[in-house]
């Protein structure tokens, strides 16, 4: 038998919370990659009440602790697309993923809503694999 909890690493990234009612970017945490060679980010929705609302993604990537040196990752480098990851209103209580293969060592995700006056609930979570070390805390 495989044992998938020992082989993933979960970090936050954008923690649940009140509902965004704008169109502020929810911008996640800045994950290290350091001892991981793959990274997905795993996004979450809640209720979205705007019925003209969209989420577009971008995953950024640098070798800077600060993300001072961000870019945004080559379509190359990504499992899945940034407009796969995205969503609109009508993406109640669903799931979103897209993977990084780069080799920088930090990373980002940011959700961005346009046409959102209502209640948005977003999370994400960064799922990390391929540990250099096992098992994985």
């Amino acid at each position: 038998m495989r044992d998938t909890a020992n082989h993933l690493a979960f970090r936050r990234a954008i923690s649940p919370a009140a509902a965004v009612t704008d169109n502020t970017a929810l911008v996640s945490q800045i994950i290290d990659k350091n001892g991981f060679e793959g990274l997905a980010f795993c996004i979450l929705t809640g209720a979205l009440a705007d019925v003209d609302a969209t989420f577009t993604t971008l995953v950024e990537h640098g070798d800077a602790a600060d993300l001072s040196d961000a870019a945004a990752v080559p379509d190359t480098q990504l499992t899945g697309t940034e407009a796969d990851a995205s969503f609109t209103f009508a993406d109640d209580d669903a799931t979103r993923k897209i993977g990084y293969v780069g080799s920088k060592r930090y990373v980002r995700l940011t959700v961005t809503p346009a046409g959102n006056a209502g209640n948005a609930f977003v999370a994400a979570v960064a799922v990390m694999t391929h540990g250099r070390y096992w098992p994985l805390s």
